[in-house]
């Protein structure tokens, strides 16, 4: 039988489960009799492991739909997340504790123009990329974002500077290439989501999915579906009861991964949940 998964179901599901009734539910779920079952869908970034468990749908007619006005800022909203998802996955998958985050900024007779900085952090990488090969070091490997910072309280002018994650190289030398302005620099620091929270800081000033880049090289995180033998009731009977999230998981995962946390969703318009959870490879 063919199963319909083409809908945003992120934008769908966005409710938190703790902030509802059980009467909501129940009238959701008795409001039309839809069929459906669950998709999981698995993204590995290095040690990095996100696991998406959402409905899909056996007949297309019952896939749900927002309105256009509300499609089209959904979508922008959406579209904002999946860049940083992607950018969070991309560093996860790519960079270890080895490498280096280094922030470029400007002094107030450099300030660019939007295409202006594009291009200055295009020249320092191909500078980065010269200086690499002559130190003998491995391709340069790097993701960058463009930050723009127009806060009347900060500053009157428009502030820019870039954010940039590079391979293991001398901090001093990766520094000296910029001429701009001021650079700070550091080693990625893991945490239990692996280097999550700094490429949460290095994406934070991104809109609408603009101004970054990453090198070709970079691998791609790993991801694969499989459909679930899992009953409506058994979705929402794990979704109510987060005590037992971690149990759920590990077993459907068969021990595999170390279970870190799970969020469970439900929509006011359409039946069934979406759950979301990380954890973590084992060492």
């Amino acid at each position: 039988m063919r199963l319909y998964d083409d809908y945003n179901y992120r934008n769908v599901y966005t409710n938190r489960i703790k902030e509802t009734r059980e009467d909501e539910i129940e009238n959701l779920r008795d409001s039309k009799k839809l069929r459906y079952t669950y998709m999981k869908k698995t993204i590995i970034s290095g040690n990095v492991v996100e696991s998406e468990i959402y409905p899909i749908w056996k007949c297309r007619s019952d896939i749900p739909r927002i309105s256009i006005g509300e499609s089209r800022e959904a979508q922008k909203n959406l579209n904002d997340k999946n860049a940083k998802k992607k950018i969070v996955r991309l560093v996860n998958t790519n960079f270890t504790k080895d490498d280096l985050m280094i922030t470029l900024s400007y002094t107030n007779n450099h300030l660019p123009k939007e295409e202006e900085a594009k291009r200055d952090i295009e020249n320092y990488i191909r500078r980065l990329k010269r200086r690499r090969k002559k130190e003998g070091l491995p391709e340069l490997k790097y993701l960058y974002v463009i930050e723009y910072v127009n806060d009347p309280n900060v500053s009157k002018k428009i502030r820019v500077h870039h954010h940039i994650i590079i391979n293991k190289m001398d901090r001093d030398i990766a520094e000296s290439v910029w001429k701009k302005g001021r650079t700070d620099s550091m080693r990625l620091q893991p945490d239990d989501f692996g280097l999550t929270g700094i490429a949460k800081y290095v994406a934070k000033g991104l809109i609408q999915g603009r101004r970054w880049s990453y090198s070709k090289n970079l691998k791609k995180p790993i991801i694969t579906r499989d459909r679930t033998k899992l009953t409506k009731r058994k979705v929402e009977k794990i979704a109510k009861r987060p005590d037992e999230y971690q149990e759920f998981f590990e077993i459907i995962y068969k021990g595999k991964y170390e279970y870190k946390d799970c969020e469970a969703l439900y929509s006011d318009r359409v039946t069934g949940f979406y759950l979301y959870a990380r954890m973590k490879k084992l060492e």
